[in-house]
């Protein structure tokens, strides 16, 4: 099933490369919040793969929500959640900061994650109790155990008018670690966390198809990934915190402030 993954999402991958400078129809989500063809064409090679190969498990994605399986339960033991392209605003001004997200989980389980950034043709993908791999070689979470030696990387919410907290985040982490970054994309910032180029992330907004795949990357890689306040993260929550482990407590007291 990993490899089924891998290649779907590089074949996703391939048609955002197709379609990336060429005009493309753009809409809106919301205030600020796009969708691109590319997004749909994107997502229906991946639905429609899942589909033919994988009949009665469910899939979760993001342009077209929930979707049952094909014998028409209400449920299923295995969920594929999907994002045909994270960073789409990124992607709509031909910044090459995007990528495709699949996770896959069993009975409420994440089992496998693959991210897949097609232009710099890196496949992230990991699969539970068998470790977490960059184009096939063994990858790890950094060995920085300082804040102030720490590289971060988080995300604005699309509703960050409305949210006066995340100034204050952004503001006290700029202070006390080395340095911080925001690429617009949840999805690739997970996966830098999981290999290490990062050392840790947070953001408050996000949905479960934003980082299905990269919560098992970073696990799998031997990070850590919890809710703002440690507990065991749900991924149908908006609030994460991922980091290398040792950062992890610092984080928490830097936004606990």
């Amino acid at each position: 099933m990993l490899n089924f993954a891998i290649n779907v999402a590089r074949d996703a991958g391939g048609v955002l490369i197709d379609k990336l400078g060429r005009a493309l129809q753009v809409s809106n989500k919301g205030a600020i919040d796009l969708v691109t063809e590319a997004d749909l064409v994107s997502e229906q090679l991946i639905i429609e793969r899942i589909r033919s190969h994988y009949p009665r498990h469910a899939i979760l994605a993001e342009e077209s929500g929930a979707s049952e399986n094909n014998t028409g339960a209400s449920s299923a033991e295995w969920k594929w959640i999907v994002d045909p392209l994270d960073g789409t605003t990124n992607y709509a001004h031909g910044y090459p900061c995007f990528c495709v997200s699949i996770g896959v989980e069993r009975a409420g389980k994440l089992e496998l994650g693959v991210i897949y950034d097609p232009m710099r043709n890196e496949m992230f993908a990991a699969e539970r109790g068998q470790g977490a791999t960059l184009n096939e070689r063994p990858m790890r979470v950094s060995a920085v155990a300082e804040l102030s030696r720490a590289m971060l990387c988080t995300g604005f919410p699309y509703d960050v008018r409305e949210r006066p907290d995340f100034a204050r985040e952004f503001s006290n982490f700029t202070m006390q670690a080395q340095a911080v970054r925001r690429d617009g994309s949840a999805s690739l910032d997970l996966a830098y966390v999981a290999c290490g180029r990062f050392d840790g992330f947070w953001e408050d907004g996000l949905k479960p198809w934003d980082i299905a795949a990269g919560v098992l990357l970073i696990e799998e890689a031997g990070g850590s990934v919890t809710d703002f306040r440690g507990a065991p993260l749900d991924i149908y929550s908006p609030r994460v915190l991922a980091s290398n482990g040792l950062v992890h407590h610092s984080m928490m007291q830097v936004i606990g402030r």
